[in-house]
């Protein structure tokens, strides 16, 4: 299942989502839940980063929902994050069967993120 969702993504390094979201051109979506984020630190939130766990993922970006958020959209860049990259991928691949043919998740997670210098809290 893994393979598979990530064979329709085009998975993106922690750096070249910061600089995606430097050049306002995605949105980062950090879907872990609050006690890991608790332990393992945040993304900074200076950065447009949103906390959108997992399990309400779908009806948050789902553009027709009616608990869809301000910021979806069907032609958004939809940057997933989660701890090391697995849930991600499933996550971003979820959204791209919604039709948010943008999304793709980080390469290796927050792990990753925080290991590659970018900003954290």
């Amino acid at each position: 299942m893994l393979a598979d969702a990530r064979a329709r993504l085009d998975r993106i390094s922690a750096r070249a989502a910061f600089q995606e979201l430097i050049a306002a051109d995605g949105l980062l979506v950090d879907i872990r839940p609050a006690a890991q984020r608790a332990a393992d630190g945040e993304v900074d939130p200076a950065l447009p980063v949103l906390v959108v766990e997992r399990n309400v993922l779908e009806w948050r970006f789902d553009p027709r929902s009616d608990a869809a958020l301000p910021q979806a959209g069907f032609g958004t860049r939809v940057i997933v994050l989660c701890q090391e990259g697995y849930t991600s991928s499933l996550a971003a691949e979820s959204l791209q069967r919604l039709g948010i043919g943008r999304a793709t998740d980080v390469v290796g997670g927050f792990a990753a993120w925080r290991a590659a210098g970018m900003p954290v809290a």
